[in-house]
């Protein structure tokens, strides 16, 4: 018998996802060239930065044959200038620019965590990613303590805006959502589908006490109205 599953994605499949990101690299040793689905790598050279995706810098950084460069906005001043940007506004920061480039990027698997990336502006994948890095790499990312706690600070006030907006929804009120990353979406979907079931249910009670009160007063209208028309005739 086949296993019911929740609808989107799991959090272990967001980060199996973050994991195509590319982030830059500096190479210990000089390394050929990979043939990889995605498409060829670049040889690596020492001491040139190289973009590669997350799962073979990773396996790099782990066989000490490279480094990796921490992406400009997980530094702590960054981190601590876009905690007071949400702190300070009902809204979500704003994401990355799109590159300009004729590749058909799709939004998961910008370039949005390499040395070039913005300073200011948190990725799709930003969780997951800051978490495998720190896990990882800690020793390449300047005050790694302190970054920790700039993202569990900078998790906790999203998070509180995400309940916030599912209360407007409640209000029967729209919430916007933009800059929401993917695992904030992920392990919110429970909540917030629960909470438009909710809705959705007592909306579809109150249509039916609608329909059965209007269904009563005609009723009464039409009996209202028989009783009349046996006095005229009496």
């Amino acid at each position: 018998m086949a296993l019911t599953l929740p609808p989107g994605l799991t959090p272990p499949e967001v980060a199996f996802l973050c994991e195509m990101e590319l982030v830059t690299v500096i190479p210990r040793q000089r390394l050929e060239g990979l043939q990889l689905l995605g498409g060829p790598t670049v040889p690596l050279i020492p001491p040139h930065r190289t973009p590669l995706p997350l799962w073979l810098a990773l396996l790099l950084k782990r066989q000490n044959r490279a480094n990796i460069f921490p992406p400009p906005w997980l530094s702590p001043s960054s981190l601590d200038a876009i905690l007071q940007l949400e702190t300070s506004s009902p809204e979500f920061s704003d994401t990355p620019p799109l590159p300009h480039s004729t590749t058909p990027f799709s939004p998961p698997f910008l370039p949005s965590a390499t040395a070039d990336a913005p300073p200011d502006t948190l990725p799709y994948h930003w969780l997951e990613l800051s978490t495998l890095l720190l896990e990882a790499a800690s020793d390449d990312i300047p005050s790694a303590d302190h970054v920790r706690r700039l993202l569990r600070d900078l998790r906790e006030v999203r998070m509180a805006k995400l309940r916030a907006g599912v209360e407007v929804l409640e209000g029967g009120r729209e919430v916007k959502m933009n800059g929401v990353g993917a695992m904030e979406v992920s392990e919110g979907r429970a909540f917030i589908g629960g909470v438009v079931d909710g809705l959705r249910k007592l909306g579809a009670g109150r249509e039916i006490s609608r329909r059965e009160r209007v269904g009563e007063e005609g009723g009464l209208g039409t009996g209202g109205e028989g009783d009349n028309e046996d006095d005229m005739e009496y």
